[in-house]
């Protein structure tokens, strides 16, 4: 089977936000109807179909679903996007910048050890593992001396 020809919109251009809107309401509310199908069929099933009956219920809430994913899909599909692919990488690359400690300024990384409380995080991975490993031995040693002083108490 051929795929379907592409829909050319008039004069080339990008389709209106009324359009826009419109395909993120119906594909919203296909999408609801069907979500509201299967909960519902499920709610049905385990809860029984209440005083209104089966068709009723399920109607419901199909409906319900169906109108909350258009509004959401409709308002999602005309909104720009909050950060483009570039702007993400942008940022992402300033993010290495920063925690690189090569680039940051003495004066700075002077400033930040000063001020900054010790953190485990903060450490290279070698000295943080070497951190860790120091506390989990000296709560082990606590523990045996608590041990043996409630051997030696009793």
């Amino acid at each position: 089977m051929p795929p379907p020809p592409p829909q050319r919109h008039p004069q080339g251009q990008e389709p209106t936000v009324w359009q826009k809107m419109k395909m993120g309401a119906m594909m919203g509310g296909g999408v609801g109807l069907t979500i509201g199908f299967i909960f519902g069929s499920y709610s049905i099933l385990r809860g029984g179909a209440g005083p209104r009956g089966f068709l009723a219920t399920l109607s419901q809430y199909m409906l319900g679903s169906a109108a909350s994913f258009a509004f959401f899909l409709s308002i999602g599909s005309v909104s720009p996007p909050l950060l483009t692919f570039c702007d993400a990488e942008k940022l992402m690359s300033d993010y290495q910048i920063i925690r690189t400690e090569d680039r940051i300024p003495i004066a700075l990384q002077a400033a930040q050890m000063h001020l900054l409380p010790p953190n485990i995080a903060a450490q290279p991975h070698g000295a943080a593992y070497a951190t860790m490993r120091a506390r989990w031995t000296m709560e082990k040693q606590r523990q045996l001396s608590e041990v043996e002083s409630r051997k030696v108490a009793n």
